[in-house]
């Protein structure tokens, strides 16, 4: 019994801190932008997080010790430390638009100034992650995160175009589109990849392993959790991809704001669908800034060798702490700059899939190592569908770039 709930809230707990404001926003847009079109790039792109994540716990049990601590063995020092400073910058960035987004939503149900509930948000992070373990710190924001299935109610009440959702689900690029909107797509399918794939997903995944002092016998558990967690907290962002197609593209509504998404909640439950949505947002959102802030502190306390972990007290390991803090007070000073969340989101999400390659590479390497492995390397399906998924990430690294430059970041 007490396996099986370990698994239920593992995979709760999945399911509730999936929707990050960068999948909020691109989902939302994608609906609005190109109906149902676009739901094959969240399905594939789950599929291959399910696998990664599945590998970094898998090696987590195993090895009892993060990538991030693996890399630096794996790796020469060149690639370790482009490797982690890539993983640094995106996570603070990432983290910065997820404090914004928090604020943002809090704004919509409070009124207060904006800048105030920032710095109030930050601050409740850090007392939390303070005082708290890091299993209850796991279960407060995906359960509590768990309030954005009113987006899947909604989907629900609308009464979408089945069929048509149906085969979203085919991989497809619209022929009928003039060239301008079918570069634009492009970057929409880079754009989703890379929130789905965020390298802060894998880190803060298998230190989580270690924290909660995951074995063999957890492998399972571990399997579970990455397979069905992740999958059904896509069906969050999915929702929220087919809510705009339906109640945002007829009126030709960019849902560009955090605001007109939580709508698509409220226009068909109401005003307890509206303040659900806003508060699932601002639970879902401080989730992930958790992770990004702790992921940060992850990547340098284990490339660096620190004492590291919220299973220890905090001056039980000072430099680890210091920077966690560290991570939260940079993510808020960026946001006191005036930049607006979503224009950190789009930043962090372009970022982030070009540095892709050197986030997944020494975690396949790593998994079918025997030396660190031993009978537990990757099995032929993992090793097939890791190696798929690098190839496309490679490519979708490549085309990144020159698609949000020529896109002006998906606004053409």
């Amino acid at each position: 019994m007490g396996g099986l709930i370990e698994i239920t809230l593992g995979i709760m707990t999945a399911v509730g801190g999936f929707v990050d404001v960068s999948e909020l926003v691109f989902a939302a847009q994608a609906g609005s932008r190109f109906v149902f079109s676009l739901i094959w790039v969240f399905a594939i792109s789950t599929v291959a997080i399910a696998v990664f994540g599945e590998m970094s716990g898998r090696v987590a049990a195993i090895t009892k010790q993060p990538v991030f601590n693996l890399m630096r063995q794996r790796l020469d020092l060149g690639p370790g430390i482009v490797a982690l400073i890539a993983s640094v910058v995106t996570s603070i960035i990432t983290c910065s638009a997820e404090i914004g987004g928090t604020a943002m939503a809090l704004k919509y149900l409070t009124g207060l100034p904006y800048s105030l509930l920032a710095g109030l948000t930050t601050l409740a992070l850090v007392g939390i992650i303070w005082a708290l373990p890091f299993k209850w710190i796991e279960r407060l924001f995906g359960l509590l995160g768990l309030l954005m299935i009113v987006f899947a109610i909604a989907t629900v009440k609308i009464h979408p175009d089945w069929g048509g959702v149906a085969r979203g689900f085919i991989p497809q690029a619209p022929v009928s589109l003039p060239l301008k909107d079918l570069v634009t797509y492009g970057y929409f399918v880079v754009a989703i990849m890379s929130a789905v794939l965020f390298p802060y997903e894998t880190y803060f995944y298998s230190s989580g392993g270690v924290e909660e002092q995951w074995k063999p016998k957890d492998l399972m558990v571990n399997r579970m959790v990455a397979i069905v967690g992740f999958g059904l907290g896509s069906l969050l962002a999915i929702a929220v991809l087919i809510n705009a197609a339906v109640l945002f593209r007829p009126e030709h509504v960019d849902p560009a704001i955090i605001g007109t998404s939580a709508l698509e909640a409220a226009i068909p439950i109401g005003k307890t669908g509206l303040l659900l949505a806003l508060l699932g947002m601002v639970f879902a959102f401080s989730g992930a800034a958790v992770e990004t802030g702790l992921s940060s502190a992850y990547s340098l306390a284990q490339f660096l060798g620190w004492e590291w972990g919220r299973y220890k007290k905090p001056h039980e390991a000072p430099r680890f702490t210091i920077a966690w803090i560290a991570a939260f007070a940079l993510a808020f000073a960026i946001l006191l700059t005036g930049i607006k969340p979503l224009d950190l989101v789009e930043w962090a999400v372009v970022l982030s899939i070009v540095v892709l390659p050197a986030t997944y590479l020494p975690l396949i390497l790593i998994a079918n190592d025997r030396k660190y492995m031993n009978q537990h390397v990757n099995g032929p399906v993992s090793n097939t569908l890791g190696w798929v998924f690098y190839v496309m990430i490679c490519l979708a690294a490549a085309a990144a770039l020159p698609l949000y430059f020529v896109t002006q970041g998906g606004k053409l």
